[in-house]
């Protein structure tokens, strides 16, 4: 009996952190660029009680054995980096990636994140930077009498001056992918920064190697599906319910056991 309280503990832990990452993605689902999270899990090892193939007879095996479960962990948290709708916003800023890809930007401490959100700004010195103040990397700076900006599919910046007829440019905005998204660090403030899982960063100009397109004046949505968010919460909170019953039954066992006489 104690076996069954232990294992359905476990299981009441596994659907707590699921309905944690549910609760996540449901908190983001306004969230600029924000990717959604699924919870993954793996059975526990198992008490081998008789090894499947061990010999019964002289010439006889036993074609399952008795091998006892002991539970769930969480394994991972995947990251689901399938591309948002787009919003249309008009503001010049503000950029979307149609496709794989982040945008590089400085941290305060000189390290480069990267981020889907792409609702940039100008700041004191009219560089182009994130809603956090990180500057976009490479770093592009709008002159004061910039009448018109302008960026193309191609990341290609380019302004419109006081009188001038033809643009000036600015620079170019370049792209950066990862073997494997899935393993970039989230930092918070929708950023990632690089691990081991993820391989190094690979930057390329917009549209080539495999790396999106820039649309100029509009911004991803959350990839976060509201409807499967509310049946995963639905799902998981039944399966916490199911677990606590087991707890239940296990005890009502104990109950019996110890009132015998």
């Amino acid at each position: 009996m104690l076996k069954a309280l232990n294992t359905s503990a476990t299981g009441m832990n596994a659907q707590q952190d699921n309905m944690d990452v549910i609760a996540h993605n449901m908190a983001n689902i306004g969230t600029t660029g924000f990717k959604k999270h699924r919870a993954e899990f793996e059975d526990l090892m198992y008490q081998t009680i008789k090894e499947p193939g061990s010999a019964t007879g002289a010439n006889t095996i036993s074609p399952t054995g008795i091998q006892t479960g002991l539970g769930v962990r969480t394994s991972s948290i995947q990251k689901d980096f399938t591309s948002g709708t787009p919003r249309l916003t008009n503001n010049p800023l503000d950029l979307q990636i149609d496709g794989n890809g982040f945008f590089p930007v400085e941290t305060d401490n000189g390290q480069i994140a990267y981020t889907r959100d792409g609702s940039f700004k100008k700041d004191s010195s009219g560089r182009i930077v994130d809603k956090n103040g990180y500057v976009l990397q490479p770093e592009i700076v709008i002159p004061v009498n910039t009448k018109t900006l302008t960026v193309n599919n191609k990341g290609i910046v380019e302004a419109y001056l006081d009188q001038n007829v033809a643009p000036q440019n600015l620079g170019q905005i370049q792209i950066v992918n990862f073997v494997n998204p899935a393993g970039l660090r989230a930092m918070g403030r929708n950023l990632f920064m690089p691990s081991n899982s993820s391989g190094l960063p690979q930057q390329s100009i917009p549209g080539e190697n495999g790396v999106g397109d820039i649309s100029q004046g509009q911004l991803e949505n959350s990839n976060v599906n509201i409807v499967d968010e509310m049946v995963n919460m639905i799902s998981a909170q039944r399966a916490y319910e199911t677990n606590s019953k087991v707890v239940q039954a296990a005890d009502q066992m104990l109950q019996s056991i110890n009132s015998l006489r």
